[in-house]
């Protein structure tokens, strides 16, 4: 029997009842709102947006009841005053909206795409228009931000409530779904700076209130939205996009003093009183990156409207929520939970650190990262080298600490080219004492010893560039002091100790006679003049024993090898023939030998 493309007759004709009843509804919404008339149809119309199982009749549902909430702000219901019949009134209509918001933030994690794009639309204008209506019935001179809505939005991104149409399937959070993180991200996080501050500041609320235990997708949802800020502000002028759009207004010029506006001010910021880690986060006023285009002033003095103009609120609310994060990656111990530490070191040189109040205060979860060794400590130790270079950290044991990833399964690793194109960058300098160099570089040529070809090919270049750039170090292609044996210790963990410059590098010059044509053609370059410029590390880095093999089978064969081959015909014997010149004659012996059976 083939399966019918539509509904049977009743589902239709109920269908078809539900869009009457949901435009009859929001007629009668319409009207009351105009006329000061009952609201209680509302209950209803959100009975039917809850109780619908048809995308399209809930998306129908949906968008009538945002149009007639619409209407219900823009008209002013929800602002304070009135009488008590007043009060409960718009109570009700705060219940209703509540579970309205709940319910879109719910779509979120729908399986329909466009129930869940049009959830986040609705739950962003809400926001528009909420804040504006907050803002005309505040008694503050600032524009307003309406916080309480905006903790849905963000609780709908990071906990990921499930959909109410999830009818029989799981009901734990789950990850973000990635259509709605890339347009939150594309559309607002990356392009309006009052709704990149206040996130911040509320993800940092979420991740002290919820734990990951609980929530396991917590910081991965965190993550993978924070990991696709690339628009961050680096000059007071660039803070000019505001979603709401009465914060466009400028604020007032920043003023030390104390009253109720202020207050009020503080109030929005932070019910729970913020002003120790605002403090604590805080920077000079007087710094060199404070422009004058902005607010000036300590950020955890100036009111939320002013915190949005100025560039130190905006670092200080980033570096909060940054250090808030981080610790909760340490008490992961599980590999596949291991990862988001490597993707947060893996932005942390170019997404994170630049955008500090204080790039040091980093230093020590990073440092921590680096006893996690494989790949997780080479980029702790990325890190670690850039607060050293960009930020002055003292970091005495750095080097010490590099020497000891140069174990024998780095060179048989899936980050082996990771790793020698950072540890270029590491010995790049010039003013690194020879005894250190000499070191990694009598290290890596004895760990060649046991080096699949991809890895010797990139030692060999990598060494040949160490010795160019310190001569001091020729004395080791051959040096012959060590007649009685090689004085290098191979155990010594201290870099400056190994006696590796009285060493020479005989491990390298054994792979003359390596089986690989590519390892003792190129290892040929040290007993040649060292005339080259130097190597580009990136030429050797992808070599695998894939592209090995496939470099052998393309080489052209400019001259044809010699071949000279002397038959015996007493080779293969048979019989009585075992002497006579003739038991061959006539007979294909090779080609008898490979006939089985």
């Amino acid at each position: 029997m083939p399966v019918r493309s539509l509904p049977p007759p009743n589902k239709r004709r109920k269908t078809a009842v539900e869009s009457t009843s949901v435009k009859s509804l929001e007629a009668q919404l319409t009207s009351a709102v105009a006329e000061n008339g009952s609201l209680n149809p509302l209950a209803d119309l959100l009975i039917m947006a809850n109780g619908s199982s048809d995308a399209r009749e809930m998306s129908k549902a949906v968008y009538s009841v945002y149009r007639v909430f619409v209407l219900i702000i823009t008209r002013g219901m929800l602002i304070h005053g009135g009488d008590d019949a007043a009060k409960l009134v718009r109570k009700w209509i705060w219940e209703k909206l509540d579970s309205y918001v709940e319910l879109l933030v719910g779509l979120l994690q729908d399986e329909e795409p466009s129930l869940r794009k049009s959830s986040l639309e609705i739950l962003f204008s809400l926001l528009k228009h909420l804040s504006t209506s907050l803002t005309k019935s505040s008694s503050a001179a600032q524009p307003q931000f309406h916080f309480a809505h905006f903790k849905h939005i963000v609780h709908g991104l990071l906990l990921c409530p499930p959909s109410p149409r999830s009818y029989g399937s799981s009901k734990h959070h789950s990850k973000t779904m990635p259509d709605v993180r890339e347009n939150f991200v594309e559309v607002w996080f990356s392009v309006y700076d009052d709704i990149r501050w206040c996130f911040l500041r509320e993800a940092t609320t979420v991740l002290s209130k919820y734990s990951s235990a609980e929530n396991p997708h917590l910081l991965d949802n965190m993550l993978s939205i924070m990991e696709k800020l690339s628009t961050f502000p680096t000059d007071s002028s660039e803070l000019n996009s505001w979603w709401v759009e009465e914060l466009g207004i400028k604020p007032q010029k920043y003023k030390n003093v104390k009253g109720d506006a202020e207050d009020d001010a503080a109030e929005l910021v932070d019910e729970n009183d913020e002003d120790d880690w605002r403090k604590f986060f805080d920077e000079d006023s007087n710094a060199k990156d404070v422009k004058k285009n902005g607010v000036k002033g300590r950020a955890y003095t100036l009111t939320f409207h002013q915190s949005l103009y100025s560039l130190q609120a905006h670092r200080a609310v980033f570096t909060r929520t940054w250090l808030n994060f981080l610790p909760h990656l340490s008490s992961i111990t599980t590999s596949s939970d291991r990862a988001l530490t490597t993707r947060a070191l893996n932005i942390m040189h170019r997404g994170v650190l630049p955008h500090l109040t204080r790039p040091v205060l980093v230093m020590d979860w990073i440092s921590a990262c680096v006893d996690l060794g494989e790949t997780v400590g080479l980029l702790a130790l990325n890190a670690l080298f850039i607060l050293m270079r960009d930020y002055n950290l003292d970091y005495p044991s750095f080097f010490t600490r590099l020497y000891g990833f140069l174990h024998r399964d780095v060179l048989h690793l899936k980050h082996r080219a990771r790793f020698f194109r950072l540890t270029e960058l590491f010995l790049s300098s010039t003013h690194l004492p020879a005894t250190l160099l000499a070191s990694f570089v009598k290290r890596l040529s004895r760990l060649s010893l046991n080096a699949p070809p991809a890895a010797i090919i990139m030692i060999v270049p990598f060494t040949y560039n160490i010795l160019k750039r310190h001569p001091a170090l020729m004395v080791m292609i051959h040096n012959d002091s060590g007649t009685d044996g090689d004085p290098f210790i191979a155990d010594e963990p201290n870099p400056n100790s190994t006696n590796a410059l009285d060493s020479s590098l005989w491990e390298l010059h054994s792979h003359i006679h390596h089986y690989d044509p590519a390892v003792s053609t190129i290892v040929r370059i040290f007993s040649e003049a060292f005339t080259k410029p130097g190597y580009s590390m990136e030429d050797f880095l992808d070599h695998t024993y894939g592209t090995l093999i496939e470099t052998e089978v393309r080489r052209k064969i400019k001259k044809e090898p010699a071949l000279a081959m002397e038959l015996r015909k007493d080779l293969f014997p048979t019989g009585d023939a075992t002497n006579s010149d003739d038991c061959l004659v006539g007979r294909d012996v090779v080609s008898e030998l490979w006939v089985f059976g």
